[in-house]
């Protein structure tokens, strides 16, 4: 196998950047590592796709394929010190073409659901593919996450180490309008964070797109095949959500949680409610909703925490972190047992849960929820940051 391994030492980053900039400078040097394997696996199409390793300071570990920019793993320690993978995935590129559902991928050119896979934009009713009947989902048969990304960057900086990821999508792609310059920019930085940065760039002179970008990932902080995520603490920074129809497609009400099973303002556990005859959570079979963040405005692009999760054996923490305006939990309600994950278990009804960061789902239909549209020659950026962390079993983690 052809491992190509990366790793910047001190002496040789400092010896580069003096040579760039002068003797006088004493510059601080990466002190995490890439190692890449140009050997992951090819295609059904015949294309390459390449593993990315990134290791911090501290020993954790996130790995990432090109093949849908996916996140496939992520180590990190419990409170004892004790590392862990806390995604849910596979072990081989086979099964994440032909059976993933949507683990820890990039999901576009629209995450989410659109109804009945239609729009109108540019005077044109556009009809898009239809996935997940009656409706389109995340961004359609072969969206954002079965495409190949190029890695266009390295990034070595001296508390980070990263990639960046490019895929244009061309005008008609799924049916979409407008070609779109895309790039998202994984960054694993010494403070045991993922941060996740989305550029896109609408490359039309005259046509309007609609994007909306997330990363998929599952988590099961008590690590991934280990249990389900029922006793998991959660709290979510949101007075209201957006309740669905039986397609799961928002009814276009903003509704406030207080006296729901959906108020998640004060941590508790997600198996509290989880079971609840209320009609949204009967929908879902469980959670599967847009949580609308608390902020000033919907114009409001400030980087906020939208969500924490607790674990208390491990005493792992999960904190969201983002510039979007809304936050899609899903309980991991439709996974059924049939799929076998990184550790060759059965991925059961809850074995996982997904915190999206996102606008709304169906908001091209909705004229009262925050814009998803794309002007020509416009740019798309956002923000979502992934803290991972340990608490003791003594110490609230909020």
């Amino acid at each position: 196998m052809k491992i190509l391994s990366r790793i910047f030492f001190v002496a040789v980053a400092m010896a580069l950047l003096i040579a760039l900039v002068g003797p006088g400078v004493r510059p601080a040097a990466a002190s995490g590592t890439i190692v890449v394997n140009l050997d992951y696996g090819t295609t059904a199409d015949g294309i390459d796709v390449a593993e990315y390793t990134l290791t911090n300071a501290h020993g954790m570990e996130v790995k990432i394929i090109t093949y849908g920019g996916i996140i496939t793993s992520v180590k990190v320690p419990d409170r004892k010190g004790h590392f862990a993978n806390v995604v849910l995935g596979f072990d081989n590129l086979q099964d994440y073409e032909d059976l993933n559902p949507y683990f820890g991928c990039i999901t576009g050119r629209y995450a989410n659901r659109i109804a009945e896979g239609k729009f109108t934009l540019n005077g044109i009713e556009y009809q898009l593919d239809i996935n997940n009947p009656p409706n389109h989902l995340h961004g359609g048969v072969k969206g954002f996450d079965k495409q190949v990304w190029e890695v266009t960057r390295e990034i070595i900086e001296p508390k980070a180490v990263g990639i960046e990821l490019h895929y244009l999508s061309p005008d008609g792609d799924q049916k979409y309008p407008g070609a779109l310059d895309t790039y998202v920019t994984y960054r694993l930085t010494d403070k045991n964070a993922i941060r996740m940065d989305y550029k896109a760039i609408n490359l039309e002179s005259e046509l309007s797109t609609i994007v909306n970008l997330t990363n998929h990932s599952y988590w099961n902080l008590k690590g991934e095949g280990e249990c389900d995520i029922n006793d998991h603490i959660l709290k979510i920074n949101a007075d209201y959500y957006t309740p669905d129809d039986p397609n799961l497609i928002p009814t276009g009400e903003i509704a406030p949680v207080a006296g729901t099973p959906f108020d998640f303002r004060m941590p508790k556990p997600i198996s509290k409610g989880l079971r609840s005859d209320d009609p949204q959570v009967v929908i879902g079979r469980g959670w599967d909703h847009n949580w609308v963040l608390k902020r000033p405005s919907f114009e409001d692009t400030s980087l906020i925490m939208a969500a924490s999760l607790f674990e208390q054996k491990s005493g792992r923490v999960l904190e969201v972190w983002t510039t979007e305006p809304g936050i899609q939990f899903y309980s991991g309600n439709f996974l059924d047992g049939t799929l076998y994950g990184t550790s060759h278990r059965a991925y059961r009804q809850g074995d996982g849960l997904a915190l999206e960061t996102q606008h709304f789902p169906d908001s091209p239909n909705h004229d009262n929820f925050p814009s998803t549209v794309l002007g020509p020659g416009d740019t798309y950026e956002t923000t979502t940051i992934f803290k991972l962390k340990v608490r003791s079993p003594f110490w609230p983690p909020w």
